[in-house]
């Protein structure tokens, strides 16, 4: 409108300028309240569902060569799934998208080729989630949250790949498409999954809820229709349309930023200290020294005691062994000589979520034994 002089100068409104003075919740649009919008608050704590996204932890090691069989090489939570579908290198690397905030990627390298998979075999990488850690989503109730997940991905195969998640508790499951557009280039990935009004997560610590990353797959998960609802599973259709990296040894495949939160935007990826990062990650996986660990001799020809408590309870019992995959360790005495245990084990009864003890055969004086592995770890592992 015209104005007779200048023109007024701006003013920001106060609630005097409102009808009644008072903003309320029921008069801001629920679709205008977005988690990139929220600043502060409970709200924004531990939005992301996935542990370690960043690839910054790595226990186990940094490299593993040779694999051709499912399992936990390197990075925290993040497990390899395959089905004779070629030979991989899998290691935690440097190369990441620039200017995004992040250090370490996962990094799979085809090592041995495999261009006709078989219709059985399958490549992915999945992340397992406990049902415990879920009842916030409000799964099977007509009030079920939608899910966005979103990350980086350089690859140096193109096309069409889909990312599912697998109802572990109810065997359903929704899969999705995206599409790497250029080879060997970091590209970020939004990808938002409905609600699902039927069948309860369960409220334990078990795994209830899968997130998988296939990279290849055979005719059983590609011959039938992509499902993009939530269903009960029907293999054939959870991951039609797969483009298959295993087709050569010039394939690599780098991830990071995983992210899965509540709602149908992707917030940027919230990035947690190391600290508080390897403490969650140690809930289900722990790299201990042995060296600080103590054995009290009670009694007899066999001693028993408490010989080491987890920095972190575990989600269950984990089960224990030694870096190089062996179930034997050794016991000094506190000269620093060998105590006459050098075959003590821990007992089948003595792990529990907390710690756990140690039993020695024939042990001598003095009554503490120093545990000792010659430069080994133990690992207790309680992942999912």
């Amino acid at each position: 409108m015209a104005y007779i002089g200048k023109t007024p100068t701006s003013v920001p409104l106060t609630s005097s300028d409102i009808t009644d003075g008072i903003i309320t919740t029921t008069k801001i649009a629920d679709a205008n309240v977005t988690n990139p919008k929220l600043t502060s608050g409970s709200q924004q704590n531990f939005r992301n569902i996935i542990i370690n996204g960043d690839m910054s932890i790595a226990q186990r090691g940094t490299s593993t060569a040779s694999i051709t069989t499912s399992g936990y090489y390197t990075v925290d939570r993040f497990n390899l799934g395959i089905t004779t579908l070629g030979t991989w290198t899998q290691s935690q690397d440097t190369d990441v998208p620039t200017g995004q905030g992040f250090a370490k990627s996962l990094k799979m390298d085809c090592t041995t080729a495999d261009g006709s998979p078989g219709s059985n075999d399958v490549l992915q990488i999945n992340y397992k989630m406990e049902g415990q850690q879920l009842q916030y989503l409000k799964k099977g109730t007509s009030s079920a949250e939608s899910t966005t997940l979103s990350f980086w991905i350089k690859a140096t195969k193109t096309g069409t790949n889909i990312v599912e998640l697998f109802d572990l508790d109810n065997s359903r499951q929704i899969s999705k498409s995206y599409t790497v557009s250029s080879s060997d280039t970091w590209e970020k990935k939004t990808i938002t999954f409905a609600g699902d009004t039927s069948g309860a997560f369960g409220n334990d610590n078990a795994a209830s809820l899968q997130l998988d990353f296939f990279f290849g797959a055979g005719s059983n998960y590609t011959s039938g229709t992509l499902n993009t609802s939530w269903n009960s599973n029907t293999t054939a259709n959870r991951a039609v349309g797969q483009v298959n990296h295993a087709d050569s040894t010039s394939n690599n495949i780098y991830i990071t930023g995983v992210q899965l939160e509540a709602g149908t935007t992707a917030s940027d990826f919230e990035f947690l200290p190391v600290d508080v990062n390897l403490h969650r990650c140690q809930r289900y996986f722990e790299k201990m020294l042995p060296e600080t660990m103590i054995m009290l001799r009670y009694s007899g020809s066999t001693s028993f005691g408490r010989a080491g408590n987890f920095k972190v309870t575990k989600r269950a019992s984990p089960s224990l062994s030694r870096e190089d995959g062996t179930t034997t360790i050794g016991a000094y005495n506190g000269a620093g000589g060998a105590g006459g245990a050098t075959n003590s084990t821990w007992g089948a009864n003595s792990v529990d979520a907390e710690g756990f003890s140690i039993s020695a055969t024939t042990p001598t004086s003095p009554d503490q034994f120093f545990i000792g592995l010659s430069g080994d770890h133990f690992f207790a592992d309680s992942e999912l």
